[in-house]
């Protein structure tokens, strides 16, 4: 395919202005159906990330002071920015990062809903009080604004991790230094950019893009408060570890393997698409991707069906209507998918449906893999205790759901988990029993709307607090405790107390 004469580049935001980077080290952005370089984007300078974070303190000033209500405004407008410009942002979004169109508008959705819960911030940040706790004294707590917060975004959703971070922050009174994927930050930065439109005042909101040096600085940078992750497990635990050790908070969120148990009385039809789009949407390359199904009992006669269902996906470009399947992001990552699978195989497991090197008309370059299914794998396999981010699917056999949940409880990780079934008493069995953050009760992918917390657990997650909902206000402030006695004018002043009681 053609490439354009002039490749735009991505700007940094740094003061409220979309800046030329002076770097010397730049990355293509690429098309992954086509392998059109659509831009080029840079690693900012050490020079240039200091002055992000320079520019977010001393926006932080006047921000922290600025009335909660007049905060909550401009969320109320960047909301409304948003939906006019879905259409847009998804097609940004699906020519960097391959997902379909539809799949693109959920991605930006999903980061609007919690967008809409920041608008509320009014209801949220607030403080507790308990009057006269001993004689004339009152006790209060205030939720005030760390200073500059941070958030390193993963290339699988470029939209809502973005908008499950910088919207929460800032409302609450922070400012923010943002660091999306280098692979796909074009639709980042136009959602900056409407950011910027709705109001968010220069400095407030920054974007840097780089590699390891970038979250190093994030890191280590004293001016820095507060950091929010999601990624993989070997980058999450490097930022932890490193940002606590400067004295941050930091929460991280990280690798799964989500299992979905499949009960025999579970409604058959209902339960099989559920598995295949859970498993199969995104290219397989979501967090919360349902990458193993544990049939118990007799459903593991359904394994047949299963492999048909699948079979009906639809492979092509997601800028293809009727598509249910895009490309994986990059090559390297249809390599390392396309090597676990060979892995796979060498391990013993059986290749019930093969989905490599399909051809898709059109897009002889794409990185496309279909949906592929093994089944036949153990505990032990590498395609089980590997997050393999792909459209590969691990299916495992149980005589019932105790030996299921077990095998789950197992397993280091605890993103999600999902149990089909038309049994009450199993259901309640299960959400008791399974060691895992975010339960769905035929429901294939739990991620909880914003009012809630995304709460993953054990392995997936480092840090106490989810990255919104509930959780992030916790996270992104400070809760001070005043204890405060006013005495009457006229009042007679009593002995000296030593004792710690007050009276």
């Amino acid at each position: 395919m053609p490439q354009p004469s002039v490749i735009p580049t991505v700007k940094l935001l740094i003061g409220g202005k979309l800046v030329e980077s002076s770097t010397s080290h730049w990355r293509d952005v690429v098309n992954p159906a086509t392998q059109e370089v659509l831009a080029r984007v840079p690693f900012a300078t050490e020079a240039e990330m200091n002055a992000a974070v320079a520019s977010a303190k001393e926006a932080f000033k006047t921000w922290r002071k600025t009335p909660i209500g007049a905060r909550a405004r401009i969320f109320l407008k960047y909301q409304q920015l948003i939906r006019e410009h879905m259409r847009e942002l998804a097609a940004i979004l699906t020519a960097e990062q391959g997902k379909t169109l539809p799949d693109a508008e959920g991605d930006v959705f999903r980061g609007l809903e919690v967008v809409e819960h920041a608008a509320g911030i009014g209801n949220l940040q607030l403080g507790e009080l308990a009057n006269n706790v001993a004689g004339g004294v009152d006790t209060y707590t205030l939720q005030q604004p760390l200073g500059v917060c941070a958030g390193i975004t993963p290339f699988n959703f470029p939209a809502m991790i973005p908008l499950w971070m910088f919207p929460m922050a800032i409302a609450t009174g922070n400012t923010f230094v943002l660091k999306p994927s280098e692979q796909d930050p074009m639709v980042t930065m136009r959602l900056a950019e409407l950011a910027l439109e709705a109001g968010v005042p220069p400095g407030v909101l920054n974007v840097i893009h780089g590699g390891a040096d970038a979250v190093n600085l994030i890191c280590d940078h004293p001016d820095i408060k507060a950091v929010s992750f999601v990624g993989s497990t070997r980058v999450g635990t490097h930022v932890y570890n490193r940002a606590s050790q400067a004295g941050k908070r930091v929460q991280c969120m990280m690798g799964a393997k989500n299992h979905g148990i499949v009960l025999p009385d579970a409604h058959k039809e209902q339960t099989l698409n559920n598995l295949v789009g859970a498993a199969f949407g995104a290219a397989g390359q979501r967090c919360m991707a349902l990458s193993v199904v544990i049939l118990v009992g007799e459903a593991q006669g359904w394994l047949p069906e299963l492999v048909a269902k699948a079979r009906t996906l639809k492979v092509n470009a997601g800028v293809e209507g009727g598509t249910d399947v895009g490309p994986v992001v990059s090559r390297a990552a249809l390599e390392r998918i396309g090597a676990l699978i060979e892995r796979g195989i060498g391990e013993g497991a059986e290749l019930v449906l093969d989905g490599r090197q399909p051809q898709v008309a059109g897009y002889p370059q794409g990185n496309f893999i279909a949906p592929t299914i093994f089944s036949g794998v153990t505990a032990t396999m590498d395609i089980y205790r590997e997050e393999i981010f792909g459209p590969v699917l691990c299916v495992m056999q149980a005589a019932s759901l105790d030996e299921a949940i077990a095998l789950i409880n197992a397993n280091p990780n605890g993103n999600g988990t999902a149990l089909f079934t038309r049994s009450g008493a199993a259901a309640r069995h299960f959400q008791e029993e399974i060691d895992v953050g975010q339960v769905g009760i035929n429901v294939p992918i739990p991620v909880p709307a914003p009012m809630f917390s995304f709460s993953g657990s054990r392995a997936s997650k480092l840090g106490d607090l989810g990255p919104y909902g509930k959780q992030a206000v916790q996270f992104y402030t400070q809760t001070k405790t005043v204890t405060q006695r006013w005495f009457d004018e006229n009042e007679v002043g009593g002995a000296v107390n030593t004792t710690i009681t007050l009276k």
